[in-house]
């Protein structure tokens, strides 16, 4: 559970709920700030503003995704009998390696785009 030397906030949290998995608490993400950026302080408050208000799993629900970067092109596709069939784009199976961040920093690298909310929730 210790953050790698550059890991970024984001990649150490998704690092950690694929091997540990979400017990409903903001366990690595506390655990990250205290080893790594202990004067983020608002850290918790922060991201709750941003979406993840209970839990280290809502910062991948609410508050970030991949980069467009690294999501597979959506296509088009024929059938056989001349039926068109859509593909969206999605996003990667496994994440590339942290493209790293300046120590005590708790923003996400380049490989992370925070989600916008829409302000008619």
């Amino acid at each position: 559970m210790t953050p790698a030397a550059g890991e970024c906030l984001v990649c150490f949290v998704a690092r950690q709920l694929d091997e540990f998995g979400c017990n409903s608490t903001h366990r690595f993400a506390s655990h990250y700030r205290d080893r790594v950026a202990p004067r983020a302080t608002a850290l918790l408050a922060r991201l709750s503003a941003m979406g993840a208000c209970c839990c280290d799993c809502e910062m991948f629900m609410n508050t970030y995704e991949p980069a467009p970067r690294l999501w597979t092109q959506a296509y088009e596709s024929v059938d056989s009998d001349g039926y068109g069939a859509w593909a969206d784009a999605k996003p990667p199976d496994t994440m590339p390696p942290c493209a790293t961040t300046r120590r005590g920093s708790t923003k996400p690298c380049a490989n992370w785009v925070r989600l916008s909310r829409s302000r008619d929730r």
